[in-house]
């Protein structure tokens, strides 16, 4: 069996094949740092941890690398509108990031690149693309020169004429073609800037992803991703601005996850259907998002609302009950029973098909039915009198195979104290802000969890139930 990918680039299925046996070198685009994050920045970093999850479950050894852009626009807005300095709102935001995609169970990248420690390798970037007459430089400007690359256009699937049509120069830019876009922009009055040869001045966004990602993985990766709307125009100078410095492809594959509805409405600040991971994580547990966010194929759209996540957190807790219950029948399960082959046949074959559906572009959604199998294979056996050690065992580690992957813990006796402390901990502010819904919310959700929390005088006291 080999894993087929939906490439972008070819708008098809394609077995994956890395450029090194057992080696893959992936860039995911990482958020600019200028506010906390909402579920639309969750949806790729919970889907492409998850393929990192699953190409390493597949026995590939994956250096994964998701950047910052860590001063541009937004920030140096933000940072007038605040007071501060850009560097420390960048600060204080890849701070939040971390501390939201760790709650989701996201795994951290082996590098998170940073623009503003990268920016010598930007600026030699630049001068290179200079040096073969792909881009230019007016007034402390550097401009890419778009029409020069001829296979502009094959990632988005637009041709340069369609382009043009739309292509507007914006006041203040001195661009010869308005198909060509900045790659260094000099610097104004009072804003942050970096010494170059073409003066004072910060990178444009597109050439910050393309010289970090050939820095920290060479010339040619293997996987590309990112959000469907990073697709054009980024995605796309990416690879203008790689493969005429390179004269190599820069991704051999390119995925793309799907926009986020709110209530069947495309979420967006104008409509204020604009929702923050962090608000969403004191109303759920962080594994029910995640769980949710999995719920549907990576490429499709998905519509958040508050019925569906109450739906998803209520197919966690028949997934956790199971595993729980095996768990306690362990204890007293004997060494074998007569049809233990006949159930160690039947958990291997829920193995080899959540392989086939994963296999598949990927596909959580179906990779969750087969879980819901294993549930309803695992409750089933539970009903006899009479089971086997050997068989509770397979199931338990198949129900761990397939947590690990997907990044989910079924396992919820495991919480950890400090955890329950901080449920603790927010109830009590909830109960101190007189914000009583919440505070009864924490306790039910540390009851479900088997957590029996004491209010006394001397202040909360908790123990496992």
């Amino acid at each position: 069996m080999s894993i087929k990918i939906y490439n972008t680039l070819s708008r098809k299925k394609e077995e994956f094949i890395p450029l090194e046996d057992n080696k893959v070198k992936m860039y995911v685009c990482g958020p600019t740092v200028y506010n906390y994050i909402h579920i639309g920045n969750a949806r790729p970093a919970i889907v492409y941890d998850t393929v990192r999850r699953y190409l390493e479950y597949r026995g590939y050894d994956v250096k994964y690398v998701s950047n910052f852009t860590d001063v541009d626009d937004k920030l140096i807005k933000a940072a007038n509108d605040l007071g501060e300095t850009v560097p420390e709102i960048a600060e204080r935001f890849i701070k939040a990031y971390f501390s939201d995609i760790d709650a989701l169970g996201c795994k951290r990248a082996d590098v998170h690149p940073r623009v503003t420690e990268n920016m010598e390798t930007i600026i030699e970037f630049i001068q290179a693309l200079i040096d073969k007459n792909y881009a230019y430089e007016v007034d402390g400007d550097v401009y890419y020169k778009t029409r020069y690359f001829k296979e502009y256009g094959k990632l988005s699937h637009q041709s340069i004429d369609e382009l043009h049509a739309g292509a507007r120069i914006q006041i203040g830019e001195k661009k010869r073609d308005p198909l060509d876009f900045a790659l260094w922009k000099a610097a104004k009055e009072g804003e942050i800037s970096w010494d170059s040869p073409w003066g004072k001045g910060r990178p444009g966004w597109h050439i910050e992803c393309s010289a970090m990602a050939r820095k920290y993985l060479g010339d040619t990766i293997d996987i590309h991703a990112g959000g469907q709307d990073l697709t054009f125009p980024h995605h796309e100078n990416e690879i203008a601005q790689s493969e005429a410095l390179t004269g190599k492809p820069f991704a051999k594959y390119w995925m793309h996850n799907g926009y986020i509805n709110i209530n069947n409405e495309k979420m967006s600040k104008s409509l204020g259907n604009f929702i923050l991971v962090q608000d969403v994580l004191k109303q759920y547990d962080p594994q029910v998002f995640r769980f949710f966010m999995l719920s549907v194929h990576y490429r499709h759209p998905i519509n958040y609302s508050k019925e569906l996540l109450d739906s998803t957190k209520n197919g966690l807790e028949r997934i956790r009950t199971s595993y729980i219950n095996l768990k306690h029948r362990l204890e007293s399960s004997a060494n074998l029973t007569d049809d233990d082959e006949k159930w160690l046949e039947e958990i291997s074959r829920l193995k080899k098909e959540f392989i086939h559906e994963m296999d598949d572009d990927f596909n959580t959604a179906n990779a969750i039915s087969v879980i819901f199998d294993l549930v309803k294979n695992a409750n089933y056996y539970l009903e006899r009198k009479n089971t086997s050690e050997k068989v509770i065992k397979a199931f338990l580690q198949l129900f761990n195979e397939f947590g690990d992957v997907l990044g989910l813990t079924f396992d919820v006796q495991e919480l950890l104290d400090e955890d329950i402390e901080r449920l603790i901990n927010e109830r009590n502010q909830a109960r101190k802000e007189r914000n009583f819904a919440l505070a009864d919310k924490i306790r039910d959700q540390l009851k479900e969890m088997n957590i029996i929390l004491e209010d006394t005088p001397q202040g909360t006291r908790w123990k496992r139930g």
